[in-house]
């Protein structure tokens, strides 16, 4: 996955979850930030950030922030789009060795009260899979999510009913940070989430790490590995 049209900048402060104030070119733009986690320990005063040029010429911001340059851990992607984006890309080729060619491909697929990320058919196969971005880790373990979400963990009861039902199920993790193979959940952040990611994979829900290689203006899967116990 590659971004068309970006430009470095200095990240300078964020006033609420969904915007920044950066200074690109000279000049200082308030952009919209395609993530409403904190992000912390990422967006810090004076580090370096890539935005994307919106297409949209009536938008009040021009600009998306989509990645952050860590010190320590390089270009980090928190372009919470990316990962939905990625899986369906990754699905398609010839990387995607879990299923290969698989016949039929539906992202936004309804389910009971839910609409999980992407539906897909292989052989006699029936697959529904959740997608999580991962932006967050501790000692080199990514760690999601890094705001509490409700909505994350109605999903995963879901996906556990779904199973239930005869179809196969993954809950996604995209890993949108250098260097990082496994996502657990971050229960001092979310118990809930905790609890129902531990339920899914007692219940058959099967949890599927992509690692991904991450540059400024792209971010592309290099490996997976699926989990079968915390």
């Amino acid at each position: 996955m590659k971004y068309k049209d970006v430009k470095e900048a200095t990240f300078l402060a964020r006033p609420n979850r969904f915007v920044a104030q950066v200074m690109v070119d000279g000049v200082e733009e308030t952009v919209h930030v395609k993530n409403t986690g904190r992000c912390e320990s990422l967006l810090e005063p004076g580090c370096k950030v890539m935005l994307e040029v919106s297409d949209n010429p009536k938008r009040k911001t021009k600009y998306d922030l989509i990645s952050v340059y860590s010190e320590r851990l390089g270009w980090v992607n928190i372009d919470s789009l990316a990962p939905n984006e990625l899986l369906k890309e990754w699905l398609a080729s010839e990387a995607n060795t879990l299923f290969p060619g698989p016949d039929y491909i539906k992202p936004e697929c309804q389910y009971g009260e839910s609409r999980f990320d992407m539906y897909l058919e292989k052989d006699d196969r029936r697959i529904f899979m959740e997608a999580k971005g991962c932006t967050l880790e501790w000692g080199w373990l990514g760690l999601f999510p890094d705001a509490p979400t409700e909505r994350g963990a109605k999903h995963i009861w879901e996906l556990i009913e779904a199973v239930k039902e005869g179809y196969e199920c993954y809950l996604v993790f995209v890993i949108q940070i250098n260097g990082i193979t496994h996502v657990r959940p971050n229960r001092p952040i979310d118990p809930d989430f905790a609890d129902a990611m531990r339920a899914a994979i007692v219940n058959g829900v099967k949890v599927l790490n992509l690692e991904c290689h991450i540059e400024p203006d792209s971010l592309e899967v290099v490996g997976y590995n699926i989990i079968s116990n915390l």
